[in-house]
């Protein structure tokens, strides 16, 4: 297929048989070519924001020009985390509403280059705000990427691969962890490297413009757009006036806060479990940060990818709720075990896969889940409504973290244990919205 051509329809697809078809059957060449650029967008999405987390440390001591361990790291640390959340809303409101009025290649083009300019602008910040602002906007691209690549694959593929693929497209986020802790790991105490490299997906902008074409569905939802009685494209008007919208929008949010406070409460804390150990267990504060690294970076992440890429086929067996219910129940019981039973180390290794996967298993139903939940003049607009709305609701997660974490004689094992609540509630939040497995995308 040439850029030139139009994206070809989803040709209908056979009933299964006996549980033989394969979920790839049918799926072209042009559709695995939307999966590996929206992917490609996201890995480098996620590398994006986990740099931070991975060189926090080295950059609020010299930004602040204090020392590594100083109160402060701590306390700005999850300041900056916020507004990254604060930013992650703004961008995913307003380019995936974009996305749906003007289309979803400008949109993915503009945010991906939109979060590489500024991480790249990072490596020049002398002061705190600087870092503040250069995030901010970097949360911005970040939120709004993944709106418009979720909407985009899930749009892209047909519906008996729509889950699977939207699951790997996801789960591709481990690979710019990975990157993020390795590149972190490599730069030690020189972190504005890390950030320069961030500039480099920029050159996804050309992939973008050059071989993604807008797809079938958004092409006919701006055609009946376009007469009087069509449907507005991306209204915030039409998705929260509506009342079927509106329940779905902001169930959805809230099931989001619960993945996203949970992970910067509970999932990024491996690192800091792991360090907390190293230096019960005596060893050097240096050794221990870049251990602390590995473990979370890349030990405790092959658990949460393969999480990632277990919910897709799970959902399909099990349908979206009962999978999104049976990981959030399970987290909730893995998060104290994996803080109190560990006494080595290789213990707490053995055990990070185990955590990674179930509290980040999760997240690869929210892009499978989130578009299934819209019309296509609506979609890009209330998955980004769904997932980074519940960012902003996430940030009083991290409030309430860094006060817990804070408080005189708090053990950090409790505090993390305590913040496990979270899953609980995510099972109620599901009561209020619909299963939507073996059924059409909306129109």
């Amino acid at each position: 297929m040439t850029p030139s051509e139009p994206e070809p329809a989803p040709v209908a697809q056979p009933a299964a048989t006996g549980g033989a078809r394969r979920w790839y059957s049918g799926v072209s060449h042009y559709q695995w070519l939307v999966l590996a650029i929206a992917s490609a967008g996201w890995v480098f999405d996620a590398f994006e924001g986990q740099i931070f987390n991975i060189t926090r440390t080295q950059l609020l001591a010299e930004v602040l020009r204090t020392h590594g361990t100083a109160p402060a790291i701590k306390d700005y640390g999850d300041l900056l985390l916020a507004v990254f959340l604060l930013g992650g809303t703004v961008g995913g409101l307003l380019f995936g509403s974009m996305a749906d009025r003007w289309g979803r290649r400008p949109s993915l083009a503009i945010t991906i280059l939109m979060y590489s300019v500024f991480s790249g602008l990072t490596y020049f910040a002398q002061s705190l705000w600087q870092v503040a602002v250069a995030r901010f906007l970097v949360a911005m691209g970040v939120g709004g990427e993944w709106a418009v690549a979720a909407s985009l694959v899930a749009e892209v593929f047909p519906p008996h691969a729509r889950a699977q693929a939207s699951g790997i497209f996801h789960a591709t986020s481990v690979l710019g962890t990975w990157a993020a802790a390795l590149a972190g790991i490599a730069a030690g105490a020189h972190w504005r490297h890390v950030y320069l490299v961030g500039i480099l997906p920029a050159v996804l902008v050309f992939w973008v413009t050059a071989k993604v074409q807008e797809p079938e569905r958004w092409r006919a939802a701006g055609s009946r757009a376009a007469t009087a009685a069509g449907p507005k494209l991306g209204s915030f008007r039409a998705l929260l006036g509506e009342r079927r919208w509106r329940g779905r929008a902001f169930f959805g949010m809230l099931l989001a806060a619960v993945g996203l406070g949970s992970f910067w409460g509970v999932t990024v804390a491996g690192q800091d479990l792991a360090k907390e150990l190293l230096l019960r267990n005596g060893v050097a504060a240096a050794t221990a940060t870049q251990q602390a690294k590995f473990a979370y970076g890349i030990v405790e992440t092959v658990g949460g990818g393969v999480g990632l890429l277990c919910f897709g086929p799970l959902c399909v067996r099990w349908g979206r709720r009962r999978t999104f219910a049976l990981l959030h129940a399970a987290a909730f019981v893995i998060v104290p075990i994996t803080c109190y039973l560990p006494r080595t180390y290789g213990e707490l290794l053995a055990l990070l896969p185990v955590f990674g996967f179930l509290t980040l298993g999760i997240h690869a139903g929210y892009a499978i889940y989130f578009p299934e939940l819209f019309p296509t003049y609506l979609r890009a607009t209330g998955t980004g409504f769904c997932f980074n709305g519940g960012r902003i609701v996430a940030a009083s997660t991290l409030v309430l973290s860094g006060w817990l974490k804070s408080l005189p004689g708090m053990d950090l094992r409790l505090a993390i244990s305590l913040l496990a609540l979270l899953f609980p509630l995510g099972l109620v939040i599901l009561l209020f919205l619909p299963e939507t497995k073996d059924q059409p995308l909306p129109e």
